[in-house]
């Protein structure tokens, strides 16, 4: 091994940490796990409940503005020592509240927990970014990765030590201390390369000259058409990933599965989830940004179409295969939005711009209540479907007509 690929090494290195941060913050994810003894102890309900996740997805956008400019002019290593306590915050509070308004939990985990956590997502994905310049995807795809795993790994952990002795606020204490050790660490230990430091530099085929940007700020990014029309796509997309996450199991219920069945299946979701954020993230480093996002469409066109058969003929199997396709194609969204950003809009304003593209996850959070209002008022999944489905050609079309403007 020559010196400069033993330089090179220590981004795999900063990699591995970048995975473990982000399996700890993507314990907001968990929430459909972290909600149970809530609900039992204090009797709130499922809208109430669900209102709390809507607003810790909303604040984790905005803390993913505020991770860009804390960045920027503190550092990396000051915005997760921040994002850490902020989130030990969130859940410390949480694990000490006494029930009599679920405004306080609003503001505990859903504000404070929210923005520790956004904060934190945008730092490290754009720290470890700028290590990767020749391999965007796989970047994006492990980080993300790690974030989606976090729902199957901490999530049984939590559910494990809730029936334990240890109980539901102690779970809560642990998580948090655990979530602001892991950041700050990941703080101490991550550097961003110097000008100076030999990175590799991407080699672009001739069919993929397209690609070639240049360097935008988050205002010329804004005027861009390619931005609003990928914002919106990514949007529909991820919409499709939120809602059927929000009612999973009762979706595997509602044709005729065990109950053992409907449980394990949102397991098996988060697994596809994870899978599908490393797959896109290698793809896009082989056939490109365009190519990569119109698969992602298809893929979740044909997992929001083989999901509405199988509700319209009461198929456990074709839900299964429904299911488990939307959590491949979720995955997707996240990894396709990092790629998508350090692609068209270039890598020196990334982290601001990140942050604005973001905000698709609050839009799908929001098109996600909105299918559970239409579930509850149609009593069924089939028009829920059908809606979700004629997002995902309207995407479609956004899709094919983003270009390089």
């Amino acid at each position: 091994m020559n010196e400069t690929n033993k330089k090179l090494s220590v981004r795999w290195t900063y990699m591995v940490v970048g995975v473990i941060a982000m399996l700890f913050a993507g314990v907001l994810y968990t929430w459909s796990i972290l909600k149970s003894p809530l609900s039992t102890e204090f009797g709130w309900g499922v809208s109430e409940l669900s209102l709390n996740f809507t607003l810790a997805m909303t604040f984790f956008c905005v803390g993913g503005l505020l991770g860009a400019q804390i960045s920027k002019r503190l550092g990396h290593k000051i915005a997760l020592i921040l994002a850490g306590t902020l989130s030990l915050l969130g859940f410390l509070l949480t694990a000490i509240l006494s029930g009599k308004s679920v405004i306080l939990l609003y503001l505990t985990y859903g504000v404070l927990a929210g923005v520790g956590i956004g904060i934190s997502y945008n730092v490290v994905i754009a720290t470890l970014s700028a290590w990767f310049p020749d391999k965007k995807g796989l970047c994006s795809g492990c980080l993300m990765m790690g974030f989606g795993a976090s729902a199957l790994i901490l999530g049984n952990l939590a559910d494990a030590l809730f029936k334990s002795a240890i109980g539901w606020r102690a779970t809560y204490v642990i998580i948090g201390v655990a979530i602001f050790v892991i950041l700050t660490l990941s703080g101490i230990i991550l550097k961003k390369p110097s000008e100076d430091f030999p990175l590799p530099e991407k080699k672009i085929s001739n069919s993929r000259s397209q690609e070639i940007t240049q360097d935008l700020t988050a205002k010329q990014m804004l005027c861009r058409p390619s931005f609003w029309m990928a914002f919106i796509c990514i949007s529909f997309l991820a919409a499709v990933g939120s809602s059927v996450i929000s009612f999973a199991k009762d979706l595997a219920l509602s044709v005729n599965a065990p109950e053992t069945l409907a449980v394990s299946l949102v397991g098996i979701l988060s697994v596809c989830n994870g899978i599908g954020r490393i797959i896109t993230g290698a793809v896009f480093d082989v056939i490109g940004c365009k190519k990569t996002m119109i698969s992602a469409n298809l893929l979740t066109i044909l997992a929001a179409s083989v999901t509405l058969l199988a509700v319209s003929i009461n198929s456990l199997v074709l839900c299964v295969v429904g299911v488990c396709l939307t959590g491949m194609s979720y995955g997707a969204c996240p990894t396709i939005t990092s790629a998508f950003t350090s692609s068209h809009f270039g890598l020196k304003h990334f982290s601001n711009n990140m942050a604005l593209m973001t905000f698709t996850v609050m839009v799908g959070s929001f098109i996600a209540t909105a299918s559970n209002a239409v579930l509850e008022a149609t009593g069924g999944y089939t028009v829920t479907f059908i809606m979700l489905l004629a997002l995902t050609f309207i995407a479609l079309i956004l899709n094919v007509l983003i270009k390089k403007s």
